[in-house]
């Protein structure tokens, strides 16, 4: 997988496109900053996202997101554990019975 853009230069690359001429098109903005002019509609279209131009979700909702996917998984493995580790003790045959 290649290596991602820095974010500075995603940035300067939407704000050269975002400020361009009318007879300036993103293909030839793309090709003048090397990258593909899929690539550089994505990152317009997160921007308009990040501006609240266009409904989305942010890269800080989506991190959001990320972490907390992460930590309900966790606490559903430690559920498990104390599920198993329940239905374990009740089978048990403690001394003193």
């Amino acid at each position: 997988m290649p290596k991602p853009f820095p974010k500075e230069f995603r940035d300067d690359v939407v704000r050269v496109a975002q400020n361009r001429d009318p007879e300036v098109t993103l293909a030839e903005i793309a090709k003048d900053f090397g990258v593909h002019v899929g690539t550089l509609d994505k990152w317009m279209r997160q921007a308009r996202i990040e501006d609240g131009e266009q409904s989305g979700v942010t890269v800080s909702e989506s991190g959001e997101l990320r972490e907390l996917r992460k930590r309900n998984r966790l606490l559903e493995q430690e559920n498990e554990v104390l599920r198993r580790a329940a239905a374990y003790l009740s089978q048990a045959n403690l001394p003193g019975k």
